[in-house]
């Protein structure tokens, strides 16, 4: 596991989370104390297609647009 200083993660930080995504953790210190660590997700919770296609029509069914289109709500989003 490597060890890094905050000031030098933020100036390579996409390097680091390249890093990251290969399965490298980082320890991230302050002042030599660590902070912070740096890890891969856990993408193994992952849902399976079917079933996330069934929750997305649930949320359809329960939630309208109630007369609003989309273009109105792309419209308002840039207010």
């Amino acid at each position: 596991m490597r060890t890094i200083g905050a000031y030098e993660a933020k100036t390579h930080l996409p390097k680091l989370l390249d890093d990251v995504k290969k399965g490298e953790q980082i320890i991230i210190t302050k002042h030599g104390l660590p902070v912070a660590l740096l890890s891969p997700a856990d993408t193994s919770q992952k849902l399976p297609v079917d079933e996330l296609i069934r929750e997305i029509k649930e949320f359809r069914k329960k939630n309208k647009l109630k007369g609003l289109s989309i273009r109105e709500m792309i419209e308002e989003g840039r207010r």
